[in-house]
Formats: C-alpha cells, structure tokens, sequence
C-alpha cells in the first residue's frame, strides 16, 4: 500500500481538541492490519541499509509505530514519556507548546554514548516534542541519524525547528 493509499485511512476531525484546529486521527488506519503494516514499512524503509541502534519514539502515538519499526531495523526501542511514567532514573527536557510548556523523561541508562537513534513520532507539527526528544538523546551522547513520521504538517515548518537529521514523512498536508 502506498503513502495515497494510506492517506485515505487518515481522517479530519474539526475543532478537535480546540476550535480551529482539524485534527489527523489515524484510528482507522489502525484498524486495518495491512494498513499498519504498510505505515511501518514506509516510516521505516528508508532507513533500512543504515546503523540504527535504537529507535526513541515519543508517547503515545509514537508508540503504535515505534516497537514494530524497531523490530524491521534491528534496533532496541526507548520510550520518551510524559513526567512521572518511567520507573527508573531518568532525565527531564521542557519545552514550549503554544500555549505553555510540557515536559518529557527519558531513562538515564536508555543510551550508551555514540548510540546512532532514529525518532518516530505519528505526526510532525511545530517539532516541539520531537525537538524535545531529540535533546534528550543527545544529552545522552546518543546522535541522532534522522526522524520519521507517518503525517507531516508542512504549513507548520517543523522541519526547520529540528536541524540537519534526515527527515522522513509518509503523508503531507
């Protein structure tokens, strides 16, 4: 199934969850097994003939892609979770939102030094999260060898917020 295909199994839903906003909600795409399968392999093939030792995917709709990716690559996975989630040490990075600021954890011992890291995230918007997740991994001494999200909101300009790693997204808006 190609990325044409797998944008029909992306629905809007407007005003969700504030006016204004038309959210991408990937519950159908969900359910449908050759659509998810379809979704991992092109978030995860064009990384395919490179190093990845782990892959950080942030909660959690990253999640839903983050374990089976990491299972196509050879790679370990790391969640990155909201405060309080992870049972073992760990380290915080906050950042702003648009209307505020969150916070994520990683573990202290998630990543050992020069691990090469590919984030996966469900959707890149403004980058916040994933620009969050990203200096986790590096305070880590983890290098990050790029991204990968199903959805893209290209009017949002969350590439520019991320720097140099590959960026690779599956369905644009």
């Amino acid at each position: 199934m190609d990325a044409v295909k797998l944008k029909s199994f992306i629905r809007d839903i407007p005003d969700y969850p504030k006016e204004g906003i038309i959210f991408k909600d990937i519950t159908p795409l969900l359910a449908h097994p050759l659509a998810i399968q379809s979704a991992v392999d092109l978030m995860a093939e064009p990384f395919k003939n490179e190093r990845i030792d782990f892959i950080a995917a942030t909660e959690a709709r990253g999640f839903l892609f983050g374990p089976s990716m990491a299972t196509y690559l050879d790679a370990g996975f790391i969640p990155v979770r909201k405060p309080g989630k992870l049972p073992s040490e760990t380290i915080a990075h906050s950042y702003e939102l648009e209307y505020g600021t969150d916070t994520l954890e990683i573990h202290k011992d998630s990543i050992f030094k020069g691990a090469k890291v590919l984030i996966v995230d469900d959707l890149l918007a403004t980058g916040g999260t994933v620009g969050a997740t990203k200096a986790l991994v590096e305070s880590l001494g983890g290098e990050v060898v790029g991204f990968s999200f199903l959805i893209e909101l290209s009017f949002l300009k969350g590439r520019e917020a991320l720097g140099n790693p590959r960026i690779n997204a599956v369905v644009k808006y």
